[in-house]
C-alpha cells in the first residue's frame, strides 16, 4: 500500500506530479486548518503545509504522520520540538525562494522610491499631473538586517544601482559586497532598511519605538521577511507621526491583515498580502523541494532540510 500525503489543492502541479511519480497517493485539501486536516486526512503519512497554523493538539490525532514539509522557509506555524517529540520531521525549502523574495523586495524599494503605485492610482482617478515626487536610489544607504540567503541575494541585485550597502548580522564577519556595521549605525545611517532576520527571542519585535527613534525621518522600512520582527503598533505610530517616511509591508502580526487595521488608513505604506515568493517558478521550486523531503522521509531516509531532530 502506498504512502498517503496531504497537500493543499493550490499546490503547484509540479509538486503533485513529483509525489505521484514516486508512488505516493495524495489527498488534496481546500482547507488546511488543523480541524480540516484531522477531519479529512488524519491517517496521512506526510503533509505539505503552507502558512496555516498546525496546532500541537492534532499531532496525537495523526498516528501515522512522519513528516511535515513546509512550503517555504519560515516555520512559526509549527512547533518543531513538539513535532520531534511525536516522531515527526519538520522540513523547509531554503533554496527555493531566496532569489524571488529578493526580487520582490527590490521591486518594493523601486516602487516606493518613485511613488509608482501612488502616481498610478492618482492617474486612474483622473489626476494626470501628479504631486508625488520620488527620490534617486544612487548614492543612498540601504541597510540590510539579516544576511542569510535572501539578504545576500538582495545585496547582489541592488549592488548595480549605485547604493551604499550596510549590513547588520551578528553572525557575519566578512562580505564581498557593502560594509558590515553595528545595529545602531545601520538604523541611524540607512535611507532604506530591509528586514531579513530570523525570528528569535533577540529579534522578535526588535523593530520597535526605540528603533524608529534612531531612524532618519526620511527613511523607508521594507519588511518582506517576518511580521514578528516588527512591533506593529509602534510602526503604525511612527508612520502616522512621520518619524519615518514610509514602509512597504508584505507580512503582518495577523494574516490576512484584518480590515480594521490602521495600516489601511495610512497614505505612506505599500501593502501586499504575503506574496513575496508568488511567481510560477518559485511556486514550482518550493512545491518540488517540499515534495522531495516528504519522499525522502517516507522512503526511510533522513531529510535534507530538517529544522528539528527526532
Amino acid at each position: 500500500m502506498s504512502d498517503v500525503v496531504a497537500v493543499p489543492r493550490i499546490l503547484s502541479e509540479d509538486g503533485k506530479k513529483y509525489l505521484k511519480n514516486h508512488g505516493m497517493h495524495i489527498v488534496e485539501l481546500d482547507d488546511m486548518s488543523g480541524e480540516s486536516i484531522v477531519k479529512q486526512a488524519a491517517d496521512v503519512d506526510g503533509i505539505i503545509l503552507l502558512t496555516d497554523p498546525f496546532p500541537n493538539e492534532i499531532f496525537a490525532k495523526m498516528k501515522n504522520l512522519k513528516v511535515i514539509a513546509r512550503h517555504g522557509v519560515g516555520y512559526e506555524n509549527v512547533n518543531p520540538e513538539f513535532a520531534a517529540k511525536h516522531g515527526v520531521w519538520l522540513t523547509i525549502t531554503p533554496n527555493a525562494n531566496a532569489s524571488t523574495v529578493a526580487e520582490t523586495t527590490l521591486a518594493a524599494i523601486l516602487d516606493l522610491s518613485k511613488n509608482l503605485t501612488k502616481v498610478s492610482n492618482d492617474m486612474m482617478a483622473g489626476t494626470f499631473q501628479d504631486k508625488h515626487i520620488g527620490f534617486d536610489l544612487e548614492g543612498k544607504n540601504i541597510g540590510i538586517m539579516g544576511y542569510g540567503r535572501i539578504g545576500r541575494m538582495l545585496a547582489q541585485k541592488i549592488s548595480g544601482l549605485g547604493m551604499n550597502v550596510l549590513i547588520y548580522d551578528p553572525y557575519i564577519t566578512e562580505t564581498n559586497i557593502g560594509k558590515i556595521v553595528d545595529r545602531d549605525t545601520l538604523l541611524r545611517k540607512s535611507d532604506i532598511i530591509s528586514l531579513h532576520m530570523l525570528v528569535t527571542p533577540e529579534t522578535e519585535k526588535s523593530i520597535n519605538k526605540d528603533a524608529f527613534k534612531k531612524m532618519k525621518n526620511s527613511a523607508l522600512l521594507i519588511n518582506y521577511g517576518r511580521g514578528a520582527l516588527v512591533e506593529e503598533q509602534d510602526m503604525i505610530k511612527a508612520l502616522k507621526d512621520h518619524e519615518i517616511l514610509g514602509a512597504a509591508l508584505d507580512v503582518y502580526d495577523e494574516e490576512p491583515l484584518p480590515l480594521s487595521s490602521d495600516l489601511y488608513k495610512l497614505d505612506n505604506v505599500l501593502l501586499t498580502p504575503h506574496v513575496a515568493s508568488f511567481t510560477k517558478e518559485c511556486m514550482s521550486r518550493m512545491a518540488v523541494d517540499a515534495a522531495s523531503e516528504v519522499v525522502r522521509v517516507l522512503s526511510g531516509k533522513k531529510p535534507k532540510w530538517n529544522v528539528n531532530k527526532k
